[in-house]
């Protein structure tokens, strides 16, 4: 029967007869890859389709808590005016601002805190650097203070800039250190290192951080890196370090901004207002609330997908997807943000 109707189908028009044998290929080449789980346009998807045939590895996790926090200050800065940064830490700890260190000797520094002393003080970290580096300036920082401290080569060395690329020498390398010894045995990290690009005569870009590691007690090394979050107004979240190293903190310490003296002004009251909307958010991020999944928008978001870093998901839909629903990149693995129990979701 099903060959008459195509030999007659043939005679009646040889085009349209072509263009039904080839769109039947399509629809069922489509179907056959996407039951072995190959990437196929989602039109051409079944709709009984609940899971994917290659659930999503879990990354396990262990949380630490990280005693440091650093973030980049207000107003201009140069090589010539300084920079000034901003720390929050959890403890009374020492902030050790390098100014021009060289690249090589940095990386040699990181390489010895694994085989070496480890680079709890100060003193040990400039040791360790071999003191290549234009100057450095130390400060005193208590463990609720948020004051800004501003940090400047002295005019007398005369360094301008740091030559064209690709350098020799970091502009500014930020280390954080805790000052007393018994928190020093209380916390699993140890110090904080930001490298730090200050814009010079060769190189105008804006301050930015370029890398943040994390240095342990056991001689291990993490390096920082955003998560993205999705949602409106979502920003990335700087504290977060790489989900694919060994056992990376899952969080940073969260502090308010310092009280401003004197009567303030209306541009002062909207920028309170401004950052009382952004604890707001960071409080109902922490909590699981205030952003839901992009695929459901009925779950809290609670997974992290990697290697894209994305967190745009529940725990529920995490398993339905081998590509992330935001840039399409392969999931390799993917962990949760949280580890308390979440509701069970009706989809």
């Amino acid at each position: 029967m099903a060959a008459v109707f195509l030999v007659t189908l043939y005679e009646y028009s040889p085009t349209f007869y072509i263009s039904v044998i080839s769109l039947c290929f399509v629809v069922t080449a489509a179907m056959v890859l996407g039951w072995f789980g190959f990437d196929v346009p989602v039109i051409l998807r079944s709709t009984d389709e609940t899971e994917s045939n290659l659930p999503t590895p879990e990354k396990k996790m262990v949380q630490v808590t990280n005693p440091f926090a650093l973030e980049l200050g207000s107003g201009p800065s140069s090589v010539s005016e300084g920079v000034a940064v901003r720390p929050r830490c959890l403890e009374p700890c020492v902030l050790s601002c390098f100014w021009g260190c060289g690249v090589n000797a940095l990386q040699g520094a990181l390489q010895s805190h694994q085989n070496g002393p480890r680079l709890s003080i100060p003193r040990l970290f400039e040791e360790a650097l071999q003191f290549q580096y234009h100057h450095c300036q130390t400060f005193q920082v208590d463990g609720d203070d948020t004051e800004e401290r501003h940090t400047q080569m002295p005019a007398e060395l005369g360094v301008q800039d740091f030559g064209l690329l690709p350098r020799e020498r970091y502009p500014l390398v930020v280390v954080l250190t805790l000052a007393e010894p018994d928190a020093r045995e209380a916390y699993n990290i140890v110090s904080s290192v930001t490298v730090i690009h200050v814009p010079d005569k060769s190189y105008g870009l804006s301050t930015r951080t370029l890398f943040q590691y994390l240095l342990t007690t056991q001689g291990n090394m993490y390096e920082l890196k955003p998560l993205f979050m999705s949602g409106e107004g979502a920003r990335p979240s700087t504290g977060a370090l790489d989900p694919n190293q060994r056992a990376p903190p899952q969080a940073t310490p969260q502090a308010t901004a310092a009280p401003i003296d004197g009567e303030p002004s209306p541009a002062a009251d909207d920028d309170n207002d401004e950052d009382d909307v952004d604890e707001e958010e960071e409080e109902e991020w922490r909590e699981g609330k205030g952003r839901d999944c992009v695929v459901c928008q009925n779950g809290a978001i609670n997974r992290v997908l990697l290697p894209c870093r994305h967190a745009c998901v529940c725990d529920v839909c995490v398993s339905r997807f081998q590509h992330c629903p935001i840039c399409r990149a392969f999931v390799m693995e993917s962990f949760a943000l949280s580890q308390e129990p979440t509701a069970t979701q009706t989809h």
